[in-house]
């Protein structure tokens, strides 16, 4: 098959690799026909995180059941599905708590799974992982669009707006305005929060966030920025969004935060070697919550509204390639070309 390969920093490649087979009665093998180049890519892409090289890259599949394992129940060949980022069982303590990241049995879309940015993948874990589209929706172009960002950005969004405690009413802010981000614009806003601040300093990002139902825009970087979110909230947010990972965004965070409020946080940290600074938390009795969002506790309360036409992030998509136009795809988002890029195969 072909699949898209990280070589180094800067060098994405498309080549011939062995296509995954079913190796366990739990497995599941899936022709991929949507998924994704995630912000998270990026770090390796730039050589700001290790990877192996050559390695297997993407993690976000939708695509058709083409095999399963003697064992698996919950779909069967020829189903549409969609699967999240990580792969989990469904039936440990963990996935019963709804923290599926932490799965006992977990396992990812590389190594010889596949990779989620290739024709097929393996899921070692389907009856927990893979989630079902409803036949009436499962070859309409537009509903498949909008539907996977669940593998990822939306349910992450939706965590940090989780974590951050919004609700109906709420005053927060977005910190960020990458695809994560402007996700979490989109579930703040399902959430009922009346005002949404979305710091970032891309126009073209920004205007995104207001269509999503971002109320106020902030383009600036530091101490401007946290004076003109401190300005038009009064002081500062109850429930505040962190959406990038580095320790500049989560400064920012902390210092437009009320006294009392909640940090949700889902940015992979990156240039936090020294350490978060947890003074500014404690003084201000500022909660911090979150992590890597556990996709597959949201995706079926996210779907539905997905599929009632109540809730699309497709708008994040600002690019489309082909399989062979993933290295483009990459060179795309790292240049801020792109918010993020939707792999059609």
């Amino acid at each position: 098959m072909r699949a898209a390969r990280y070589h180094g920093p800067g060098d994405i490649r498309v080549e011939e690799v062995p296509k995954p087979e079913i190796e366990g009665p739990d497995h599941a093998i899936v022709r991929v026909t949507h998924t994704a180049i995630c912000g998270s890519d990026l770090w390796f892409y730039r050589g700001e995180s290790d990877r192996e090289a050559p390695s297997p890259v993407g993690h976000e599949p939708m695509g058709i059941v083409e095999e399963v394992g003697e064992d698996v129940v919950s779909v069967e060949p020829g189903d549409r599905v969609l699967a999240p980022f990580a792969v989990s069982c469904g039936a440990c303590e963990f996935c019963r708590k709804g923290l599926h990241t932490s799965c006992v049995n977990g396992d990812s879309w590389g190594g010889d799974n596949g990779g989620g940015q290739g024709e097929y993948v393996r899921c070692t874990q389907a009856d927990g992982t893979l989630v079902r589209v409803p036949d009436r929706h499962a070859d309409d172009p537009e509903t498949l669009r909008s539907l996977l960002p669940l593998t990822d950005v939306l349910c992450t969004g939706h965590h940090a707006a989780v974590s951050a405690g919004v609700d109906e009413g709420a005053t927060c802010a977005v910190v960020g305005d990458g695809a994560v981000g402007l996700c979490g614009v989109l579930a703040a806003r399902r959430l009922g929060a009346e005002r949404i601040v979305a710091v970032g300093h891309h126009e073209d990002r920004l205007a995104i966030a207001e269509e999503f139902g971002a109320t106020d825009l902030v383009s600036a970087r530091g101490e401007a920025a946290v004076e003109a979110v401190r300005e038009v909230t009064n002081g500062g947010a109850n429930h505040v969004l962190e959406c990038v990972g580095a320790e500049s965004a989560m400064e920012t965070a902390v210092n437009v935060a009320r006294p009392g409020a909640t940090v949700g946080y889902v940015g992979v940290p990156h240039g936090m070697d020294a350490g978060v600074d947890l003074f500014p938390f404690f003084g201000d009795n500022i909660t911090l919550r979150g992590g890597v969002a556990p996709v597959r506790a949201y995706i079926e309360e996210l779907m539905a509204d997905v599929l009632q036409g109540t809730l699309d992030p497709s708008p994040v998509f600002t690019k489309t390639v082909d399989l062979e136009g993933v290295p483009e795809g990459y060179r795309a988002m790292d240049e801020r070309d792109a918010v993020k890029v939707l792999v059609e195969l």
